[in-house]
């Protein structure tokens, strides 16, 4: 499977992720996040692959988490109700969130991406 780049075209740590992976010639299939969110589904295997708590998943920063008061509404939810809620908006995912069915990074380190991508 090929390497899935999920970004928001407007966010400038995608693409600076985006330019990381340029330099270093590493191809992607890029997919805006905004318009084609994970599904529920496959979010589940990103997040199993990931090895980090689902709470990382999300992203604080939006303006949508802050609208939803995700941040004390997190913790009532059971893993399943929250993957179901990032599905369905790609606005509250974080992001880039880079995908190739075995390896997941969620966001932008260039220490993680060494490790993971290369």
């Amino acid at each position: 499977m090929s390497i899935i780049f999920y970004t928001y075209p407007k966010c400038g740590t995608c693409r600076k992720a985006a330019s990381w992976l340029k330099e270093h010639n590493i191809p992607v299939e890029a997919v805006d996040i905004t318009l084609n969110p994970p599904s529920k589904e496959l979010l589940a295997d990103i997040f199993k692959a990931s090895g980090i708590s689902i709470n990382k998943l999300f992203n604080t920063s939006g303006v949508k988490y802050r609208e939803l008061g995700l941040k004390d509404v997190i913790p009532t939810k059971t893993e399943d109700e929250l993957l179901e809620l990032l599905s369905t908006d790609g606005k509250l995912i974080k992001r880039p969130l880079l995908f190739n069915g075995d390896q997941a990074t969620i966001g932008f380190n260039e220490e993680v991406f060494e490790k993971v991508w290369l």
